[in-house]
């Protein structure tokens, strides 16, 4: 383990917990939203995760982000960022599911923030990522993460694949179309102690929908030319408007948690998506760019039930041959 590692260890570990006091608080509570009940606060146990972020290009990222609130955050150089990030969710209160997010890391705010200053005030500068797609395994996570949070969970066939050097996971729609496939090689062992806040803007019918969620776990996590990841785009409609990202190659960092244990806040906030007259705001609602409709989770159920796995057999998912650079796209 080098020093640099040991310090980083050392630092890290004294970072107190994300979770809010009140979150603490409703523990041993009961709930029942939209029907569905929940044991306080809203939490996950045991539930691998992998993350990999890519450059990306800024202008493209601006084009992507609903209304006026939301800004990418900058690399300089005109880069923005991607951040995939793949939760395995084995125990919650409403079952097991795999969760698979692609979002542009983001601020939220009157005007851009210049680079990389995000990074040092993330809290002034509501540092989040707007959610672009994210595909889950069961019902009942759409109908909860989507009806009560604003998330734009859609549910698809998903896997989650561990081995000795690489963590993988792929996307289908429930009609069989390709989504995504993003790839990590697993990080030397850093073991760092990792408590995470993360906010979520997502766009849900008309409105800016900001949920935050906090992990705590012990991970490894490989920055720059050690990070070695890729990611493949395929025809399903969520995965469209990254296409025009100008997705780079060689990721910015890779991590893997191999348990985490997480904190959904109960507590959101919303906002009303904007633009210059009604017809632009109806045709962004209309095209969906402002999010899907209330109807879209209405009849909803629980069910708990998982569609089959994703097809592995693809010739675009196929091992990419290794270079210099990491995993090919």
């Amino acid at each position: 383990m080098s020093l640099l590692t040991s310090a980083a260890r050392t630092v890290l570990s004294r970072v107190p917990s994300p979770v809010p006091r009140r979150q603490r608080r409703l523990t041993g509570q009961a709930a029942r939203v939209d029907t569905i009940p929940y044991a306080m606060p809203v939490s996950s146990e045991d539930s691998p995760v992998f993350m990999a972020a890519f450059p990306i290009s800024l202008a493209a990222a601006r084009a992507v982000l609903p209304g006026r609130e939301l800004h990418p955050v900058s690399l300089g150089f005109g880069k923005g960022v991607l951040v995939a990030t793949v939760v395995n969710y084995r125990a919650t209160d409403i079952g097991q599911y795999i969760e698979y997010s692609l979002a542009i890391a983001v601020t939220q705010g009157p005007r851009p923030a210049p680079p990389l200053l995000p990074m040092a005030l993330m809290r002034t500068l509501h540092v989040g990522q707007y959610v672009v797609d994210l595909p889950v395994s069961t019902e009942v996570s759409v109908k909860g993460g989507k009806g009560i949070w604003g998330m734009p969970k859609h549910q698809a066939s998903l896997d989650f694949v561990v081995t000795d050097t690489t963590v993988s996971a792929q996307y289908d729609t429930l009609d069989g179309r390709f989504g995504a496939l993003v790839e990590i090689e697993r990080p030397a062992p850093t073991g760092l102690p990792l408590k995470l806040a993360a906010a979520n803007y997502c766009a849900f019918r008309g409105q800016l929908m900001k949920s935050t969620i906090y992990f705590e776990a012990t991970g490894d996590v490989a920055v720059g030319p050690g990070a070695h990841a890729r990611i493949v785009l395929g025809d399903a409609p969520g995965v469209q408007p990254l296409k025009a990202l100008d997705i780079g190659r060689r990721p910015l960092f890779t991590a893997w948690l191999p348990t985490a244990h997480g904190v959904l806040d109960d507590h959101y906030e919303g906002w009303f998506l904007t633009g210059d007259t009604l017809p632009e705001v109806d045709a962004d609602l209309a095209s969906g760019r402002f999010g899907d409709p209330l109807e879209s989770v209405v009849g909803l159920g629980r069910g708990e039930t998982w569609p089959p796995p994703p097809d592995r057999t693809r010739p675009e998912v196929q091992p990419a041959a290794r270079t210099a650079t990491g995993v090919t796209t």
